[in-house]
């Protein structure tokens, strides 16, 4: 079996970040999906699954109610819980869904109330939601964005 993409990055230097991951063409049709790495793989601790779980709900609100809504396919979590992949139509870079990604954090940072999806009848595992700690990790994310070091794979 052919190695899958994800699992060619050296994630023993990969950082907290913004990274283009892949491209995919389908006729005229383009695909980017990003890695927004929340934590250095293998170096800092996974998120916790309640929090991972609040960021999907919220990121995904925010995502598919926005202004670059006809753009978005899926976000959702990474199984290794370091981060979340964000997946929108269109030959694009790092630096083109920056200003998004920021903006959807900030929607977290600011959220108060009632986690959207967040029932029985909505969700599978309703009841696993921790906003403070998806805003603890959020934050952290959101600072290390600043820094343009963190929106490419490192070179290896």
């Amino acid at each position: 079996m052919e190695k899958i993409a994800s699992f060619t990055v050296d994630h023993l230097h990969l950082k907290k970040g913004l990274y283009l991951s892949r491209q995919d063409k389908q006729g005229d049709v383009t695909v980017s999906t990003f890695d927004l790495r929340f934590t250095a793989p293998n170096r800092e601790p996974v998120m916790d699954t309640p929090a991972v779980h609040t960021i999907e709900h919220l990121g995904a609100t925010f995502l598919r109610n926005g202004a670059r809504k006809e753009e978005i396919v899926y976000f959702g979590p990474m199984g290794c819980r370091t981060g979340f992949y964000l997946v929108m139509f269109g030959d694009l870079k790092s630096e083109d869904v920056l200003p998004l990604v920021l903006q959807m954090c900030d929607f977290i940072l600011n959220f108060e109330g009632e986690i959207p999806g967040a029932k029985a009848k909505e969700c599978g595992n309703y009841l696993d939601q921790n906003l403070s700690e998806a805003k603890y990790y959020t934050r952290i994310y959101r600072d290390a964005l600043i820094s343009e070091k963190n929106l490419r794979y490192p070179q290896a």
